[in-house]
């Protein structure tokens, strides 16, 4: 349904850098904790819950700039963008609110995880089935019934269903909004666990 492949693969890369980008947010807080940088972040006089957040954000601005960079090759290749600039931003905010939920999955993992080595297996074990068990690579209609089911439950068809619409349609925003406010209930939901169980590990 669409004129080449790499403009359906577009989004799907876009996400990937996203996806990669999230999962290991987590192991700062392993370092800073091995290093002994935790210890002076908790002497300071700012809020618990400032620590995980502040590192969710910092993950979730290194990712944008990966995937502005990814979305900038992909239209120097040909691939365009129906919504023009204001799409390409829409584009970007997207992504950065999977980092966000991604970041605070494995920093929730990483406050109940000591070693950065079983973290990283952990968050790689999850990285792989969370995207093929989407729509970025392949179209969901045509998956078997059983992916499908599972396709439905995972956020990140949710994040590369409005991502592809913004870039290969147009602004069919209930389509977005639907997708986008089912990805940013996640991301609240995993922000505050990861919150709760960052100020446990450090009581």
């Amino acid at each position: 349904g669409v004129k080449s492949y790499l403009d359906y693969m577009a989004p799907g890369i876009v996400v990937m850098t996203t996806i990669f980008g999230g999962v290991f947010g987590g192991l700062s807080v392993v370092w800073d904790r091995r290093l002994g940088f935790l210890n002076k972040l908790l002497a300071a006089p700012i809020s618990r819950s400032a620590i995980p957040i502040g590192k969710m954000i910092a993950s979730s601005l290194i990712s944008s700039l990966q995937a502005t960079l990814i979305l900038c090759a992909a239209i120097a290749m040909g691939v365009n963008v129906a919504t023009g600039p204001l799409g390409i931003v829409a584009v970007i905010l997207i992504a950065m609110i999977l980092c966000l939920m991604l970041s605070g999955v494995s920093l929730a993992l990483g406050a109940v995880i000591k070693s950065h080595e079983t973290l990283m297996v952990v968050m790689n074990f999850l990285t792989m089935p969370l995207m093929f068990t989407s729509n970025a690579l392949f179209p969901k209609e045509l998956m078997p019934n059983w992916l499908q089911a599972i396709a439905d439950w995972n956020p990140i068809t949710y994040t590369i269903t409005p991502i592809r619409e913004i870039t290969m349609k147009g602004w069919n925003w209930a389509l977005i909004l639907q997708n986008v406010s089912i990805i940013a209930v996640m991301t609240l939901a995993v922000i505050a666990v990861a919150t709760l169980l960052f100020r446990r590990s450090i009581s």
